[in-house]
């Protein structure tokens, strides 16, 4: 898949991040890592981010790396893109994109890098070196110690001809407003703040039409028909979701850092797909929260 071909495959549809299995050691599994991708893929995703933020990237090593997006692009072969999340130092961050596009992925999901804050003329070298580094297409992913400016993106937009998309996790309304308005069309646009369909309206009005989606994870078919409520703007049915399902969600993923990648493993834990645990330094829901959240979904009825 070209960039272009990259850009306009993630320009419509409902994107995610697959969680990655682990087993009861924390060592990566790939027989369930392979059947959950078989499960999801039937239900129309536009592409899938291998090692993503959801997947726990921060904290797979070299070798489960490879292992998850070989896996992955195997698996997905033929039938859904795999889009491999990569980042951290400059050094890492190439090294991984370059892995991911010998193995086959379609594209990369640029991570923030590590711990330090940095300025813009830093922020722009770490970018185009990872871009210059592969030939397949990069999403930049605007999040923690990674906040690009419009001008500086603009910049980077002329030097880099395969970085074609933008995911914003910020949540700057203001900085999301003037870096639409200065790009235009010249990258596809994601909102990836979590639980995305929270400000997936909000984000449609500001010309981000598309997001990524972490229930999909262990509500599949419910994650769809929100996505399609949206894009055919059925106030109705985003409200009823969101009073049912989401808002209550939130409740219980806001309790602990880290429950946004918690509380989806426990959903494919209660949806018949168990993950595994989490890894530190995250931790898992409660069985409290746990029997809360199985409340939730067993009113959603069967997916």
């Amino acid at each position: 898949m070209t960039p272009p071909e990259l850009k306009q495959t993630i320009s419509a549809g409902l994107l995610s991040f697959p969680v990655t299995d682990f087993d009861a050691a924390g060592d990566f599994r790939p027989a369930t890592y392979t059947r959950r991708l078989e499960w999801l893929m039937p239900y129309g995703a536009s592409a899938l981010f291998a090692a993503g933020g959801t997947g726990e990237f921060f904290s797979l090593t070299p070798q489960d790396y490879g292992s998850v997006i070989r896996t992955a692009v195997d698996t997905c072969r033929g039938g859904v893109p795999i889009i491999a999340g990569t980042g951290g130092p400059t050094r890492q961050a190439i090294a991984y994109a370059q892995e991911a596009e010998k193995i086959g992925a379609q594209g990369i999901l640029l991570l923030p890098h590590y711990l330090t804050e940095a300025g813009q003329e830093g922020l722009a070298a770490h970018v185009e070196a990872v871009c210059r580094s592969v030939q397949f297409g990069v999403i930049i992913y605007n999040r923690g110690v990674c906040r690009l400016t419009a001008a500086t993106l603009a910049q980077l937009a002329d030097r880099c001809p395969n970085l074609i998309g933008y995911k914003d996790g910020l949540g700057e309304i203001e900085l999301m407003v003037s870096i639409r308005r200065k790009l235009g069309d010249r990258f596809a646009y994601l909102g990836g703040l979590p639980t995305a369909e929270v400000y997936a309206a909000a984000y449609k009005a500001l010309g981000v039409p598309v997001y990524s989606s972490a229930v999909f994870n262990f509500i599949p078919k419910t994650a769809m028909e929100f996505y399609h409520a949206v894009a055919a703007n059925d106030q109705a049915t985003m409200n009823r979701l969101l009073d049912q399902f989401f808002l209550p969600l939130l409740e219980i993923r806001n309790r602990k850092p880290g429950y946004a990648v918690s509380i989806v493993k426990a959903g494919a834990r209660l949806a018949g797909h168990d993950a595994g645990p989490v890894r530190p330094p995250l931790v898992d829901l409660t069985a409290e929260e746990g029997a809360r959240l199985a409340e939730l979904m067993r009113a959603l009825g069967p997916q």
